[in-house]
């Protein structure tokens, strides 16, 4: 059941915030489950964006994306 899935809260074991989107595959370990906005620092520090830019940019996508 797809929607169930998306549903479920989780904790993030980078950040530890809780949350209920589905999960991020971290590009450290390919394997650990991560919350979508640790995945997107992950992704933006592979590209050399870092610090206050990246958080930039995640709240961007967070105001976007994320139901209230």
């Amino acid at each position: 059941m797809k929607g169930f899935e998306s549903e479920r809260e989780r904790v993030c074991p980078h950040c530890g915030q809780t949350y209920h989107e589905p999960p991020a595959l971290s590009r450290k370990d390919n394997e650990t489950l991560i919350c979508p906005d640790c995945g997107v620092r992950e992704a933006l520090e592979s590209i050399g964006v870092t610090g206050f830019e990246a958080e930039q940019i995640v709240d961007v996508i967070r105001v976007h994306t994320r139901r209230k």
